[in-house]
């Protein structure tokens, strides 16, 4: 199946809504409304319908995903009264499809990895990338839906974007093993990794990760596919478009650690959580900063990934200048050489 997020205007204001999305049908289905027609159908009353079916669907993805296999099995059973329930897929507001907890990014595609060193003058790709899977840890604050606008931040003049698969991860667990890890995958989404890669470098140097190069903006959506429907990862391939125009295709074959042995380190002392997104990190030629592109305010971006789907988002107005803090001085200065050492 494929499970996203839709907001819906009520008398209470904007509500969200969990969906099954049926792109072959050309519509989504609210799976709360399913299910609570379901149960009438069997008997319940509509106001005790209705409340199972929020404990079930609630607007959170995960929420939704703690119940275990239970929100599956109601999602199926739901499906019974989808032509009651559902919605032309080209008229719904779009959500991002989880509200992670944490997200994580990783860095797992050699040939990315290959190019972005090339571009940025930084040599051969640190060899511990090859020891231990590679993450760092974004903002869930600054999550965007499929055809949300996406703001351009004052900040940067190179604004760019990562297509990743997204691992969303449907479980609990700590210090777990590859195998135990791999029951924890839900399912896979596309993962856009804003980036200001002009900041990006400095930022880096200071040995503490990305900050404002990274948490302005991820995009999450347009659904999750459900690991079964999807064939074996490395067969999966990609596109970008800009304006309609293809700049670049992927291919996701070639990564070096697989999601079970990415959300096992992940576990090492950490826990996983219902709902997690990880990154696998961008496909190669899957950024702007690789083919020398770069967006502009009124973009429209399309990622494409087989299997999923595509999630388009329009580039904002450029936000106007804020606060940024004064540089302070360097108390770090070499020593002055001691008198003995000048006259030697």
């Amino acid at each position: 199946m494929k499970f996203g997020r839709i907001q819906v205007g009520t008398p209470e204001g904007t509500q969200t809504r969990i969906v099954a999305a049926q792109p072959e049908l050309d519509r989504v289905v609210d799976l709360g409304r399913a299910y609570a027609l379901t149960l009438q159908r069997r008997g319940a009353t509509a106001e005790a319908g209705v409340r199972v079916a929020r404990a079930l669907f609630p607007p959170s993805m995960a929420a939704a995903l703690a119940a275990g296999p239970a929100f599956r099995d109601a999602a199926e059973e739901a499906l019974a009264a989808a032509d009651d329930a559902a919605t032309a897929i080209d008229q719904v507001t779009w959500a991002a499809a989880v509200d992670p907890p944490v997200i994580r990014d990783g860095l797992t595609y050699p040939v990315h990895m290959q190019h972005f060193s090339e571009k940025v003058g930084g040599g051969l790709p640190n060899p511990q990338i090859f020891k231990t899977p590679p993450y760092f840890k974004g903002s869930t604050g600054v999550v965007f839906g499929h055809d949300a606008e996406v703001p351009y931040p004052s900040f940067t003049e190179f604004l760019d974007y990562e297509l990743e698969i997204g691992v969303v991860v449907g479980g609990t667990g700590h210090n777990l093993t590859p195998s135990e890890a791999r029951d924890r995958v839900f399912g896979y989404t596309i993962f856009n990794d804003f980036s200001a890669r002009d900041l990006q470098g400095s930022e880096m140097g200071m040995g503490m990760g990305p900050q404002k190069c990274k948490d302005f903006a991820y995009g999450i959506g347009p659904w999750i596919t459900t690991a079964d429907e999807l064939p074996p990862l490395a067969q999966l391939s990609g596109s970008i478009r800009v304006n309609g125009e293809l700049w670049s295709s992927c291919s996701a074959d070639g990564g070096i650690f697989p999601p079970d042995e990415l959300l096992a380190w992940v576990s090492l002392g950490d826990n996983l959580q219902p709902g997690d997104l990880v990154g696998l990190g961008t496909l190669g030629n899957g950024s702007g900063l690789e083919i020398d592109r770069r967006l502009s305010p009124g973009d429209v971006l399309e990622l494409q990934l087989d299997g999923v789907g595509v999630l388009r988002n329009r580039i904002g107005a450029r936000e106007a200048a804020g606060w940024w803090p004064q540089e302070k001085p360097y108390p770090f200065a070499a020593a002055p050489a001691r008198a003995e050492e000048v006259v030697a």
